[in-house]
């Protein structure tokens, strides 16, 4: 069993250092993290390989409740290697906007 890999929870979230098939899981416990936290604006960088991580990241983003939009970076950003995420910013326990 691997180490688990510490991640600061400051709206931006490298998914390089994880394996595929952990992405979904640590997707969701971020934008949980960064809820919790107040942070409602959030850079997931994917990387830009073949597209399937972040194909992966987008189907994960389009299903999560509390995401109202995401969008890829521009290329200041990462371009098509990141994506920026909007979360609602209505109360942590799943309230409206």
């Amino acid at each position: 069993m691997s180490e688990p890999i510490p991640i600061p929870i400051d709206g931006v979230l490298d998914l390089h250092p994880f394996r595929p098939q952990d992405v979904k899981e640590v997707v969701i416990a971020y934008l949980e993290a960064c809820r919790e936290k107040q942070i409602f604006e959030i850079r997931i960088i994917h990387g830009k390989g073949i597209g399937q991580i972040r194909q992966t990241v987008h189907s994960i983003l389009g299903k999560h409740p509390d995401v109202a939009s995401f969008a890829l970076a521009g290329e200041a950003y990462g371009g098509t290697g990141a994506t920026f995420v909007w979360l609602r910013s209505g109360s942590i326990l799943g309230g409206s906007n």
